[in-house]
């Protein structure tokens, strides 16, 4: 019982480290739906594993309607997960996710078929999954990883990397430091930066297409 109690008490903690505006643990037990998502879990999940699927089912689908959060009770959730405003979060029945992680709004954790077994992601501990961000397909997610807001990611990502863009694109890896920390809507953009680069080659081959007609004027 008692790490259970602890467990609980972690899933609201972590929310006073993670959210500036969260003032006390009244507040945080009463009105935060990630929370609420979560601990329902915990309870749909400990059925799940005792085949009681019907009750599970029941208990995760009643905490849907409450909170906005579909978290399947296969799901393996880890310690001090914390799910920031929560609304459109799907995680997905083989989804395994472990400690210290971070998921905000729109994020979904699902499949890319009807195919049976492990065909949900696995994310490791400290991972930051940005709003929107769609991580499809049974892979992992490396440690401390970052995936930025609306990707699409349907590949394995490794540890301590930063991903962005539609398909997901690893713009930062293997020890470097990424500056903005939880700031994700200033994580790089490499479509747009391959977009600027196309911008500056038009500019150019204007320039020197008009020199070439002035050349020629003169001839």
């Amino acid at each position: 019982m008692g790490k259970r109690f602890r467990t609980l008490l972690n899933d609201v903690d972590v929310v006073f480290e993670q959210d500036p505006a969260a003032r006390s643990r009244t507040e945080v037990i009463f009105t935060y739906s990630g929370v609420h998502a979560i601990w329902a879990h915990r309870l749909a999940h400990w059925l799940w594993n005792r085949k009681r699927y019907f009750l599970a089912r029941s208990i995760s689908q009643i905490s849907r309607f409450f909170t906005g959060i579909e978290i399947h009770p296969g799901a393996v959730i880890g310690q001090r997960l914390f799910i920031d405003h929560g609304m459109g979060v799907v995680i997905g029945e083989t989804c395994e996710i472990g400690d210290n992680v971070t998921i905000y709004q729109g994020v979904t954790l699902g499949g890319t078929g009807k195919e049976k077994g492990k065909r949900h992601p696995t994310v490791e501990d400290g991972v930051l999954i940005a709003s929107g961000a769609k991580i499809l397909g049974s892979f992992k997610i490396g440690k401390n990883a970052r995936i930025g807001a609306g990707s699409v990611v349907l590949k394995e990502v490794p540890a301590n990397s930063t991903v962005v863009g539609i398909p997901g694109r690893i713009v930062i890896q293997d020890g470097v430091k990424v500056e903005n920390g939880l700031n994700h809507h200033l994580l790089p953009d490499p479509i747009a930066d391959k977009l600027k680069e196309l911008e500056e080659e038009i500019k150019l081959l204007k320039e020197e297409r008009a020199q070439f007609m002035k050349s020629s004027t003169r001839e």
